[in-house]
């Protein structure tokens, strides 16, 4: 049944819209505004800690105060040991943290949490866009069968994409009715899969266009052709489908080693940091006690570093998780856009790990 002139006109005119633009516009503008934030944070104008200083009335006198302003000695052998008296940032010197992170690691969480927002509605919707396509194209050979085995009853090409386009292909469907009305409409067979080929735009649609169309010019048996690039197709998806299995097996190296590498900066940060930061603060106050200067036997350790240590470490899991995502995606589709994606999840696990540990 032929389509009215108002149908053809719709299904033409039907054009998805492509959002890309309009989500880099905005995810840059939302980068932007985080990276003032930052600003303000690094240049101590506000505060905006990821974390809170932690408050307790530690010698039960009914007054709330930080660990950091008394101290604790956890095993009662005049010692301070406790973690929570050195957690914070001492902005002013005066020995007693005041903020729960310094600038630049406050700087930093503004500035990756914009880079994720940034990445991320980018990083999917084109992972979207590309599952769209594979669809389209996964329907693609039994659309060439289809049309090969109508051209055997003797229509021609057009006829034939007329006649595929009432049935269904799932996500190809849409496109099939469009050609089928530019057909109707007097375009020649050829420049609507031309047109088809432009819309979709992949390599694979691009040569079986291009095959078709010039055995359709050339003239002679069009379905012989049609279906032996519908044969070479399928083979072709099969074999994608493989390498994409045998690559999931690297994906999931990536993703252990990242999670791998995770683990050891928790351990550093959780154990061996502080314990450097204790064992210098002892250092430090066993020596003031002598009256000897530079520490113990003229030795010293120089606990001030500690929070530099502590950005590096942030640094490193977020370009490991940057990295490993967009390898990641390069190895299982060949496509940047989703390694974006990985990359976007693994940086949200870095950082909330980072931030709450």
């Amino acid at each position: 049944m032929a389509m009215s002139k108002e149908e053809m006109k719709k299904v033409v005119m039907s054009q998805k819209r492509d959002y890309t633009r309009a989500i880099l516009a905005a995810s840059g503008v939302v980068l932007a505004l985080f990276f003032v934030f930052g600003m303000l944070n690094l240049t101590e104008q506000v505060d905006w800690s990821m974390k809170s200083l932690p408050t307790t009335d530690l010698n039960e006198d009914g007054v709330i105060q930080r660990p950091q302003e008394v101290g604790e000695d956890t095993n009662e052998d005049g010692v301070i040991n406790s973690k929570d008296v050195f957690d914070g940032y001492d902005s002013d010197g005066d020995g007693v943290p005041d903020q729960a992170q310094p600038p630049m690691q406050r700087f930093l969480n503004f500035v990756f949490i914009g880079l994720g927002i940034m990445i991320g509605p980018y990083a999917f919707y084109s992972s979207k866009k590309q599952k769209n396509i594979k669809d389209i194209e996964k329907r693609l050979p039994d659309f060439l069968r289809d049309v090969a085995e109508a051209g055997r009853f003797g229509m021609t090409l057009a006829d034939a994409i007329v006649v595929a386009s009432m049935g269904r292909y799932g996500k190809l469907t849409p496109e099939i009715k469009k050609m089928a009305a530019q057909i109707e409409w007097g375009v020649p067979a050829g420049e609507t899969l031309r047109l088809f080929s432009e819309r979709v735009n992949t390599p694979l649609v691009r040569r079986v266009v291009t095959i078709v169309v010039k055995a359709s010019d050339a003239g002679g048996s069009v379905a012989d052709v049609l279906s032996m690039v519908a044969h070479d197709t399928k083979e072709e998806q099969y074999s994608a489908a493989e390498r994409n299995l045998q690559m999931s097996t690297y994906l999931a190296v990536i993703y252990i080693s990242f999670f791998v590498f995770l683990v050891t900066i928790i351990i550093l940060n959780l154990t061996f940091l502080p314990k450097i930061r204790i064992a210098g603060t002892n250092v430090a106050a066993a020596a003031e006690a002598a009256g000897i200067e530079g520490g113990v036997g003229g030795a010293s350790l120089d606990v001030s570093a500690i929070p530099a240590i502590q950005i590096c470490f942030f640094l490193a899991v977020m370009a490991h998780a940057i990295g490993d995502g967009i390898m990641a995606g390069v190895l299982q589709t060949g496509s940047v856009a989703d390694g974006m994606r990985h990359s976007v999840i693994l940086l949200i696990l870095g950082f909330l790990v980072l931030t709450v540990m």
